[in-house]
């Protein structure tokens, strides 16, 4: 039996970070797991950037409130529960992702949480667990599930390559062409006729 592990931001959502340096003219917070591939790295910095200007929870908050679903992604996902189900695996938080799982008909997730201070300052990340992506991927496999996995950064690479079908899904080039013995997809059609002709052959 197959079950779908998916990244959130850049599959079935916008990437949380971009739009956030776009609402506050922060030029360095556009960086994202498709730039730098240490996680650690990327989010010292991000905290570092929001003490620097003074954002708060509630400020990236406010931006993530305006961000809807990737166009498609909300049938494709409806669409998937007809013949699988899903687990949406992300680097994201869980103080960041509510009001988007809700758009998106609130499909499993397994991310991080933020310490924050009494004023809503964030003061620092709390991984779930380190490389949590591919250790889902390998607990599934231990109940004896198939693993398609969807990414599209440096930080779902673990993750793809344990999963018996790992695919990167509208990759920034660099990406693609760093790991270019992974499938690559562009569209919710593509990715629809894959999982499908993989399921039902197995069926």
């Amino acid at each position: 039996m197959y079950i779908v592990c998916s990244d959130l931001e850049g599959v079935f959502v916008p990437e949380i970070w971009v739009n956030v340096s776009r609402h506050t003219g922060i030029d360095e917070l556009k960086l994202t797991t498709r730039d730098i591939s240490d996680y650690d790295v990327l989010m010292k910095r991000r905290l570092e950037l929001l003490q620097k200007y003074g954002l708060t929870l509630r400020d990236v908050q406010n931006v993530i409130s305006l961000l809807k679903p990737l166009p498609g992604a909300v049938e494709f996902i409806d669409w998937l529960r007809t013949i699988t189900q899903l687990i949406v695996v992300s680097d994201t938080f869980s103080e960041f992702a509510d009001p988007l799982l809700r758009q998106l008909g609130r499909p499993t997730l397994f991310c991080h949480h933020l310490t924050t201070d009494s004023e809503g300052n964030i003061i620092d990340y709390n991984l779930r667990q380190r490389d949590g992506k591919r250790m889902v991927v390998e607990a599934l496999q231990s109940l004896n599930y198939k693993v398609i996995a969807i990414g599209d950064s440096y930080n779902d690479i673990s993750m793809l390559r344990k999963a018996e079908l790992g695919i990167l899904y509208t990759p920034p080039q660099n990406v693609a062409d760093e790991y270019n013995d992974l499938k690559v997809v562009k569209s919710y059609a593509s990715l629809k006729r894959i999982i499908s002709h993989l399921i039902n052959g197995e069926e």
